[in-house]
């Protein structure tokens, strides 16, 4: 399984996800692809985010089940934690805790 999150993507990337995906949600879309095919739809997120934000999941075979790769300014950055893929929230200037 392959799920793309997008925000604030262009209406060409959207598009172009939705050539290959099912949109589930508004900027969530899944689909079932091969690691090639993958790799050229992560190349076209990559060229046609803009000043969006793109997270890209798929199932993969390691400890955790599933891998994740992202693109752009997001409070939620991937970190490595002695070889699982976490994420770490960074508190933005303007949020109070």
């Amino acid at each position: 399984m392959l799920v793309v999150v997008v925000t604030n993507a262009p209406p060409r990337l959207r598009g172009r996800l939705a050539a290959w995906l099912i949109e589930i949600r508004a900027g969530v879309y899944v689909g079932n692809y091969s690691r090639r095919t993958r790799e050229m739809i992560w190349q076209q997120v990559l060229a046609g985010i803009g000043e969006g934000d793109a997270v890209m999941v798929w199932k993969a075979l390691n400890d955790q089940g599933y891998d994740f790769l992202t693109i752009g300014r997001n409070r939620r950055m991937p970190v490595d934690f002695n070889g699982l893929k976490l994420v770490s929230f960074s508190v933005g200037e303007n949020i109070k805790i």
